[in-house]
C-alpha cells in the first residue's frame, strides 16, 4: 500500500510538471483557436442538436475520438472521468449500479442478475430506452445527463440519464474498419483479446447500410480454489492441513470470473426525400460469464486477495436484443420524430446456494457433504413507442410535445438443488429438487410530455416544462418446496417460452391455488423549470428545478402463509402488514415486504458553463440539492434475509461538479474533474437494514437514523486526463495519453449499520501510447499501472465469519462474506486498419 500512494503520487508530480512546460509553450495560434471551437460536442440531449458548451444543464458527453483515445471499453470505463457520477463494478455477472449524485437504491452486494443499473439511471440506445452495458464500439458519443430528467425521459430517470449515440449509416462513403486488441492481468493465467469490424456501405444517394460486429474473450482474474470435485459427494470443507483429502474433494478453477462477449450492429438508414429521414437498427450482445467478480481474503477462509471461496461454478449468460425504427421528417415548422423498440433480455445463469440455507438454521450443515446450488432463468421484453413534435422556425418561442407509450414482461424461476441430502434425511426426491420459484409481471406505463422556452431578451431564456404519467402493474409469484413433499413433477423443467405461456394463462385466470398476486397503479404530473442567462459570449448561468420518477414493483418473492408454530418448513417468503412471523405477540410484520411503490426527487441546482482564453479553456460546475421522497432502498426479509427493497420516507443528497479541460498548446491538452456529495436519510427508517445475531444466522433488522449516510457513492472525487501530441518526419503522429481516477471511502449499508464495511479509497491510473499514421493505428496501454487492489463492492459482513459443526464432527466454513474487486494491472495492445 505504501509503495502504490508513492507511485501515485510521483504519477501526480509527473502531470503536474507537464501542466507547468505545457504552460510556458507558445500559446495556440488563431487557426488553432477555431479548431478547439470546432471540437466542441454537439448533442442532442434537449432533442435538439446543440453545443454542451450552449446548453443550459449539466450535461457531459465524450465523443466517439475521445472514446477511442482513452481505451474506454465499457460504461464504466466513461462514467470514472465524469463528476457526480459512478459505477460499482461488480463484474460482468453481477449487473452493476449506476449511481448519481448518491441516489442509490442498491447494496454493493445484492442485485444478482440486475437488468436496470441500480433503477435511478435511464440508459438509453440512441431514442429507445433499454438498459445494457453496452460494448463501446462505432459510437458517435455517450451523453450523460446529471439530475433527475422526467419530464423529457420519463420513468427511472431519478438521478439522470445516459444515451449511447451509435454512429449513423452514411450516404457518401464506402469504409470498411478492422481492429483487434491482446491484453494480460497480473493476476490471470491467459491472454485476453478482442477482434472486430465496422463497415459503411452507400447503396445508393440516399440508401445506407453500416454494421460492426466484435468477439471479446476476456480471460478474467479470480480463481475458485475450493470447487468441489463431486456434489453431495465431495466434502466443501476437508482437512486443509491434509493436501491429500483437500485433492480429493476439492479442485481449482483458474481464471473463473472469464467472460466472451459478441456484440454486433446492422442499420439500414433510407432518406427518400430532403425532408423524410429513417434509420432499421438491430442490436446483439451475448455475454458468456463463468463466474464472479469476487474476493474472500475477508472471509473465514482468509483466500488470497484474487481468490472466491465458492464451491461450485457460477456461469451465466445474458443476451440482448434490439430492433429499432427511428424516423424523422422534417415538417418546416417542426421535426416529427417516431422512435419504436423492440427488445429482449434473456438471463440464464447457476450460483451456489450453500451459505444461504445452512444459515437459515434448518439443519442442512449436519450433512457432511452439503452443497446447494441454484439454477434461475429469466426473460424480460419489451415494446416502446415514442412520437414528439420539436419546433425549428425562428422565433423567440420554441416547444416540444410527445407521448410516450411502455409495455413490458418479466418472467422467472428459479430451481434450487441439494444434492445428496434428500437421501441422507430420508425423503424420496430423486431430482434433488429443494425449492422452486417462478414470477410474471406485466407492466403498461404511458405519458405527455412538453416543454415552452422563451428568449426573454437575447441573453436571458426560460424554459418550463411538464410530464403527465400512468402506469399498470400487475405481477404474481408462486413458491414451493418439493423437498419436504411429494409435489409436481420438476425432473423435465420446462422451457423458459412454453413456461412464459402457462404462466400468461394462468396469470390471466386469475391467482391460481398456491400464488400470490400483487397489483399497482400510479399517475402523477412532473415539473420543470429552467431560466438561463448570457452573462458574456463565453460565460453562460442557469437555474434548474426539475423532478423525477421511478415505478415500484414486485419484490418477487411469494407471501408467507399464516404463521404456523408446528410447522416446521421453511420460510424463504415475503412477509405483509400485520402478519405474525414468530411466537411472541410483538413478532408481526410492520411492512409490505412482497412489493414497494414508486418513488420521486425533486432537484434544485445553480450552475454556470465557461469558455475561456480564446476557446482553449472550458471550465463548468453546478451546485444542487435534491429532495428524494419515498426512497426505494435495499433491505432484507425477515424469513430467510432475502434480498428486497423498500420504500423509506425520506432522504436527500447535496454537493456539487466541477469538470473543464485546457488546450495548453498545439500538442498538449488536459481534462478534468471533481464532485462532492452528501447523501443521507432525512427520516428514521424502521427495519432497513438486515444483519444477523452472533451467534447463530437469526435476521434482525435495524432501523435507519435520520441523518444516516446513504451506501454505495463516496463524497468525493476526482480525475484528470492528459494527452501530448508528437508530429514524426515520416507523417505519422504519436500520442502519449495518462489517466487518473480517484474516490474516497463508501458505505456498504446506510449509516455503516449492522456491521457493514467501509471501502476504502482508491486510485486507479491508465497509460497508453498511440502510433497513427492516418489508416492504420498501433496502441500500447497499461491499465490499472500501479497494480492496485481495490473493493468496490460487499456481500454479508464479518459477523457472517462463522463455523458450524456437521454430524460427522467436522467443521463448516460459512462464506456468505466477500467483496466484489477491479481489474488487476492490465497490459496490451491493440492495433486498427480503415479501408476507403
Amino acid at each position: 500500500m505504501f509503495r502504490s500512494t508513492l507511485l501515485q503520487q510521483a504519477s501526480l508530480a509527473v502531470l503536474s510538471v507537464g501542466l507547468a512546460l505545457g504552460a510556458s509553450a507558445q500559446d495556440a495560434d488563431t487557426d488553432t483557436d477555431t479548431e478547439l471551437r470546432a471540437q466542441t460536442i454537439t448533442v442532442t440531449a434537449t432533442r435538439r442538436a446543440e453545443s454542451v458548451q450552449d446548453i443550459p444543464l449539466n450535461i457531459a458527453a465524450l465523443g466517439g475520438d475521445q472514446l477511442e483515445e482513452q481505451g474506454f471499453d465499457e460504461l464504466s470505463d466513461v462514467v470514472a472521468y465524469i463528476p457526480g457520477i459512478n459505477v460499482v463494478d461488480r463484474g460482468g455477472r453481477q449487473g452493476n449500479p449506476i449511481i448519481v449524485r448518491g441516489l442509490n437504491a442498491d447494496g454493493l452486494g445484492s442485485g444478482d442478475g440486475n437488468n436496470d443499473g441500480g433503477g435511478t439511471v435511464a440508459t438509453y440506445i440512441g431514442e429507445i430506452p433499454l438498459f445494457v452495458d453496452l460494448k463501446l464500439n462505432d459510437l458517435e458519443r455517450v451523453e450523460v445527463l446529471l439530475g433527475p430528467q422526467g419530464t423529457l425521459y420519463g420513468a427511472g430517470t431519478l438521478g439522470g440519464a445516459i444515451r449511447y449515440i451509435p454512429v449513423k449509416p452514411q450516404f457518401d462513403a464506402d469504409t470498411l474498419e478492422v481492429r483487434s486488441e491482446i491484453s494480460k492481468y497480473s493476476e490471470a493465467a491467459s491472454l485476453s483479446y478482442e477482434t472486430g469490424l465496422t463497415f459503411n456501405k452507400s447503396i445508393t444517394e440516399s440508401f445506407a447500410i453500416r454494421g460492426s460486429i466484435d468477439y471479446e474473450d476476456d480471460s478474467g482474474f479470480i480463481d475458485y480454489p475450493y470447487v468441489v470435485q463431486e456434489i453431495g459427494v465431495s466434502d466443501p470443507d476437508p482437512d486443509f492441513t491434509d493436501p491429500d483429502d483437500v485433492a480429493a474433494n476439492l479442485r481449482t478453477i483458474t481464471d473463473a470470473n472469464g467472460e466472451r462477449t459478441l456484440s454486433g450492429r446492422l442499420a439500414a438508414r433510407w432518406e427518400p426525400t430532403a425532408w423524410l429521414d429513417g434509420t432499421l437498427t438491430y442490436y446483439y450482445q451475448k455475454s458468456d460469464i463463468d463466474g464472479r467478480q469476487g474476493s474472500s481474503a475477508r472471509s473465514t477462509l482468509e483466500t488470497g486477495e484474487y481468490e472466491l471461496a465458492k464451491r461450485v461454478p457460477e456461469p451465466n449468460e445474458i443476451t440482448n436484443q434490439l430492433l429499432a425504427l427511428e424516423v424523422s421528417a422534417d415538417l418546416g415548422f417542426a421535426e416529427l420524430t417516431s422512435a419504436t423498440g423492440y427488445s429482449r433480455f434473456d438471463d440464464d445463469g447457476q450460483r451456489d446456494q450453500t451459505d444461504l440455507l445452512i444459515s437459515l438454521e434448518y439443519s442442512y450443515e449436519l450433512f457432511p457433504t452439503f452443497t446447494a446450488y441454484t439454477h434461475e432463468k429469466g426473460r424480460t421484453t419489451t415494446f416502446n413507442q415514442e412520437v414528439r413534435l420539436v419546433s425549428t422556425t425562428e422565433s423567440r418561442f420554441n416547444w416540444i410535445i410527445g407521448a410516450f407509450y411502455n409495455n413490458s414482461d418479466v418472467i422467472s424461476y428459479s430451481e434450487e438443488y441439494t444434492p445428496g441430502y434428500a437421501d441422507y434425511v430420508g425423503f424420496d426426491r430423486p431430482d434433488d429438487l429443494e425449492y422452486y420459484s417462478q414470477f410474471y409481471s406485466s407492466l403498461e406505463e404511458a405519458a405527455l410530455f412538453g416543454e415552452i422556452g422563451y428568449d426573454i431578451t437575447d441573453k436571458w431564456s426560460v424554459t418550463v416544462g411538464g410530464r403527465y404519467y400512468e402506469y399498470d402493474l400487475e405481477s404474481y409469484s408462486d413458491v414451493d418446496f418439493p423437498l419436504f413433499d411429494s409435489g409436481p413433477d420438476y425432473t423435465q423443467t420446462v422451457g423458459i417460452s412454453a413456461m412464459e405461456d402457462s404462466l400468461k394463462s394462468d396469470f390471466a385466470a386469475g391467482s391460481p391455488g398456491g400464488t400470490e398476486r400483487t397489483s399497482q397503479s400510479d399517475d402523477g404530473t412532473l415539473f420543470k423549470f429552467n431560466t438561463s442567462y448570457d452573462f458574456t459570449d463565453d460565460i453562460l448561468g442557469y437555474f434548474t428545478v426539475s423532478e423525477g420518477y421511478r415505478i415500484g414493483n414486485s419484490n418477487g418473492i411469494a407471501a408467507c402463509p399464516a404463521y404456523d408454530p408446528t410447522d416446521n418448513q421453511q420460510g424463504a417468503c415475503a412477509l405483509q402488514p400485520g402478519q405474525q412471523f414468530g411466537p411472541g405477540a410483538g413478532d408481526v410484520s410492520t411492512r409490505d415486504e412482497t412489493q414497494f411503490g414508486p418513488d420521486t426527487t425533486t432537484n434544485y441546482e445553480l450552475g454556470f458553463k465557461s469558455t475561456l482564453m480564446d476557446g482553449r479553456v472550458t471550465l463548468n460546475g453546478a451546485a444542487y440539492y435534491i429532495e428524494w421522497t419515498d426512497p426505494q432502498l435495499s433491505s432484507a426479509t425477515i424469513n430467510a434475509s432475502l434480498p428486497i427493497t423498500v420504500n423509506a420516507e425520506g432522504a436527500e443528497t447535496k454537493g456539487f461538479e466541477l469538470n473543464g479541460g485546457w488546450m495548453v498548446n498545439d500538442q498538449f491538452s488536459l481534462r478534468g474533474s471533481y464532485s462532492h456529495t452528501e447523501a443521507k436519510l432525512t427520516a428514521d427508517a424502521p427495519g432497513l437494514v438486515s444483519t444477523i445475531s452472533v451467534p447463530g444466522f437469526s435476521t434482525v433488522l435495524l432501523d435507519g437514523k435520520d441523518g444516516d449516510r446513504l451506501p454505495g457513492s463516496p463524497e468525493d472525487q476526482f480525475s484528470v486526463f492528459g494527452s501530448y501530441l508528437m508530429p514524426l518526419e515520416n507523417g505519422a503522429e504519436v500520442t502519449f495519453n495518462a489517466g487518473y481516477t480517484w474516490q474516497g471511502d463508501v458505505l456498504s449499508r446506510t449509516g455503516a449499520l449492522g456491521d457493514g464495511l467501509t471501502l476504502d479509497s482508491y486510485g486507479v491510473a491508465n497509460v497508453s501510447a498511440v502510433y497513427d499514421t492516418g489508416d492504420w493505428q498501433a496502441t500500447f496501454f497499461v491499465n490499472n499501472l500501479f497494480d492496485e487492489y481495490y473493493e468496490t463492492g460487499v456481500v454479508g459482513t464479518r459477523l457472517y465469519n462463522q463455523t458450524l459443526t456437521d454430524d460427522a464432527g467436522g467443521p463448516v466454513y460459512v462464506r456468505t462474506y466477500y467483496t466484489f474487486v477491479g481489474a488487476p494491472r492490465a497490459v496490451g495492445v491493440r492495433f486498427k486498419y480503415k479501408f476507403e
